[in-house]
């Protein structure tokens, strides 16, 4: 159980760092963040959208409690996620960028695998 604990503190705080990290960048407009979103086809208006929402739903996974937030926050970031990496093979030729992606949505599936994993051991701890 102390491993289960371990190996998921780890993936979801390197997880949460990279979706906070973007989620700055995002609220706060940088060019980068803009000219990417833009070039995917979004509107500019939509960047700090995902930005508060990749900065919540990091918030949601790292604090204890609140089952169902964090089945939306998770489901937040597949969507997310799986969008940006369809966006990125449908604007043009598949790059390393879209192969890229797959590393986060790994973290992402690896979380929240490891969440359940370490519900269950407690729950089973418990009684």
């Amino acid at each position: 159980m102390k491993s289960t604990k371990i190996i998921y503190w780890i993936i979801t705080s390197l997880f949460a760092l990279f979706m906070i990290s973007d989620g700055i960048q995002e609220v706060m407009q940088t060019k980068e963040a803009a000219d990417f979103i833009i070039k995917l086809g979004y509107p500019a208006y939509f960047v700090p959208f995902l930005g508060v929402a990749k900065i919540l739903g990091s918030i949601v996974i790292l604090i204890p409690g609140f089952p169902r937030l964090k089945e939306w926050a998770y489901a937040g970031f597949i969507f997310d996620l799986g969008g940006a990496t369809y966006s990125i093979i449908a604007v043009g030729p598949v790059t390393a960028g879209a192969a890229f992606m797959l590393v986060f949505i790994a973290f992402a599936f690896a979380s929240y695998y490891f969440y359940h994993k370490k519900l269950k051991e407690s729950a089973q701890a418990a009684g």
